[in-house]
């Protein structure tokens, strides 16, 4: 069904942009009306869409309760963001989230936002990521200790076996013309770590574990990095020489099941131009069977030919909790679909920001468990979920 809301409140930003993605410039206003589309949806309860405009990096938030909208805003290249609650033909309420890209060049125009309900697991989060690294006091770049932080944010005990963490083949600062598009049924993975079954431990409500690329002290006088000697698992690279990864005899490995990068590497952008995402297996599926019914072949056009592209895809139906990361000024699109996460996160704020290093992106508390541990945000909306450049986590040690 289609419903259309109207706007009652009107905030406008701006930020800096390096690229420029449309020629479109003109200052004249369009009526611009929105509808929305979604399975189910009987009403529009309260919804918040952002638009960007992709050659300036204008942003414009409106919130919306009632209908029709219509608004004016000046031509150009957007992308939009929804986010907001909804009452399904069955009565109950649920939250949903949208994303459309168009071009704004007629006086009167229509957009259609399509609605997912938001998928929320009672599994893991993402609590925090650090992609960025550490400059060594020379300023040059030190290859090693990164992490992933993932907390049990349920009431109940979970057991780590069979994790899954993926990083996306796509990257938000290039929105190609990409067919097939599988984003809102699959994310299209170029890397993905597994812990063992046979490695997994329990791991207590609002308790956490760390997955680090090595698990050693990275904190010298030389390199201002953190001790991460006690993280629960590692995936040191010991092919690549130049890394200068080694292995901690005393902290299990997690597996790298797929890679495309030389070394069957997992190496996480510094920048943070992807988005990562956790999920398991269902019941019956192996690692040797979704190797083998999982690729993602893709084509896009260029100016010169069309690229073609392999890769692999993990069913949205399995993930657990996934973050869009990104640079503000540089961001297109979201590669996971907006029903996991409809907004991003970032450290830094123009591209190869040197300010980014050693800071990460760590997911916001809001209160705290029975047992004294902290709660922490999740609505599926990384941009007011995490604290953007935040302070590590481990500043001393890992310390639950």
């Amino acid at each position: 069904m289609f419903l259309a809301v109207m706007g009652l409140t009107l905030t406008t930003v701006s930020c800096n942009s390096d690229d420029d993605v449309n020629t479109i410039v003109d200052n004249t206003p369009s009526k611009l009306t929105l509808t929305f589309a979604g399975n189910n949806i009987e009403a529009i309860k309260t919804m918040s869409v952002e638009f960007k405009e992709t050659n300036t990096g204008a942003v414009t938030t409106q919130d919306f309760t009632t209908e029709p909208f219509e608004t004016d805003l000046k031509k150009g290249s957007y992308t939009a963001i929804a986010n907001g609650t909804v009452k399904l033909t069955s009565g109950e309420e649920v939250e949903v989230a949208g994303t459309a890209a168009f071009d704004l060049t007629q006086d009167t125009q229509s957009v259609n936002i399509k609605l997912t309900i938001k998928a929320f697991s009672e599994d893991f989060i993402i609590e925090e990521v650090f992609f960025t690294g550490i400059q060594t006091n020379e300023g040059k770049n030190y290859n090693s200790g990164k992490y992933f932080k993932l907390t049990n944010n349920t009431n109940k005990v979970l057991n780590t076996g069979g994790l899954l963490i993926m990083k996306s083949e796509l990257t938000p600062s290039s929105n190609h013309d990409i067919s097939p598009e599988i984003r809102a049924t699959d994310f299209a993975v170029n890397g993905v770590l597994m812990i063992p079954a046979e490695l997994g431990k329990e791991v207590e409500p609002g308790d956490f574990i760390v997955i680090a690329d090595m698990a050693a002290d990275h904190k010298a006088a030389n390199t201002p990095g953190y001790n991460l000697t006690n993280a629960d698992y590692e995936f040191p690279n010991l092919e690549n020489a130049t890394l200068g990864q080694v292995d901690n005899p005393n902290v299990p490995d997690a597996v790298v099941i797929f890679s495309t990068m030389n070394y069957n590497m997992f190496f996480m952008n510094n920048r943070g131009l992807e988005s990562y995402a956790i999920a398991r297996f269902p019941q019956g599926e192996t690692v040797e069977s979704w190797l083998a019914n999982y690729k993602y072949d893709y084509e896009y056009p260029t100016p010169t030919k069309v690229m073609k592209q392999s890769a692999y895809r993990v069913p949205n139906a399995w993930i657990l909790d996934g973050v869009n990361c990104a640079v503000p000024a540089t961001w297109e699109h979201n590669p996971l679909d907006a029903s996991i996460d409809s907004g991003y996160t970032s450290c830094g704020t123009i591209d190869k920001d040197p300010e980014r290093f050693g800071k990460t992106v760590r997911r916001i508390s809001i209160g705290t468990m029975e047992n004294g541990r902290p709660i922490y945000k999740d609505t599926n909306n990384s941009d007011v979920d995490f604290t953007k450049s935040s302070p590590s986590s481990f500043a001393n040690g890992i310390v639950h």
